[in-house]
């Protein structure tokens, strides 16, 4: 029977809880008795999108594009902060400790840089691809050392904390989330920088699900951003509801992780 799963943005106890409940409605409208399943850190998260019964759950947009054959990509999420405009995007927050003496991206440079893991493209590709644009023949390596699989939001700040490293990787959505259900911890840090918007993690299948599955499943995830009883989980999980992208939308993912392939270690 496929799953389904939000381990990508279950930032919070109580996030995962939201989403149990936006995702269970939306079982329940489509008619689909699949099971909500839990797979918390540490587990890694590639062993969960390497299984082939997922029905619905959240993948790193990456490894969504890079993989053959491509899971069915059921829909995404669009978040409602302003920053997003309106649209299933997000971005990478790089920051710093709240009272580190940085102001900006470069006043980091010479100090230990952090990263959840290589292959994610918040937490490795889109800062490598950020920073590239600093390093010249001049200065080649912009940091004397890499810290990496920090795994999450979580272990990137508290490696931030705990002084391990100087600046590091925040998917922006986790971030806003973080900010809102957990804003104490979320105040550790602070942003310095911000990539561009890219296309958001979307809720995939890799079980083989029916076309009429589908499409009842994508309708219901439609129409939460409509439902009353989601307004208080959907308005905590800061979600405006969901869209169907054209799959090809995340080639660019692909494309961008073709043509950095600079370790951490050199940067």
């Amino acid at each position: 029977m496929p799953i389904v799963n939000a381990r990508m943005y279950s930032v919070t106890p109580s996030c995962k809880a939201d989403w149990k409940r936006v995702l269970g409605w939306a079982l329940d409208r489509a008619g689909l008795d699949w099971p909500l399943v839990d797979h918390d850190a540490p587990a890694p998260l590639a062993a969960l999108w390497a299984r082939d019964d997922l029905g619905a759950v959240m993948m790193c947009g990456l490894p969504f594009a890079q993989r053959s054959p491509r899971p069915t990509l059921v829909a995404a999420p669009k978040p409602s902060p302003a920053r997003y405009g309106g649209a299933a995007a997000y971005c990478t927050d790089i920051v710093v400790a709240a009272d580190a003496p940085y102001r900006t991206l470069e006043d980091t440079f010479g100090g230990v840089v952090g990263y959840t893991l290589a292959d994610s493209m918040s937490g490795g590709v889109a800062l490598r691809r950020h920073l590239a644009r600093y390093r010249t023949p001049q200065r080649p390596r912009l940091y004397r050392a890499s810290v990496g699989n920090l795994i999450h939001a979580r272990g990137v700040i508290e490696a931030l904390a705990a002084r391990r490293i100087d600046v590091g990787p925040l998917d922006g959505y986790s971030h806003d989330l973080l900010r809102r259900n957990d804003p104490r911890f979320a105040a550790e840090v602070r942003t310095v920088a911000v990539t561009e918007l890219r296309p958001i993690p979307p809720v995939v299948a890799t079980a083989p699900i029916t076309p009429d599955e589908l499409a009842r499943l994508r309708a219901a995830l439609l129409e939460t951003r409509h439902a009353q009883a989601l307004n208080e989980p959907m308005q905590r999980l800061l979600l405006d509801g969901f869209v169907v992208p054209d799959p090809t939308d995340y080639d660019v993912l692909a494309a961008l992780a073709r043509a950095d392939t600079t370790p951490f270690e050199e940067l």
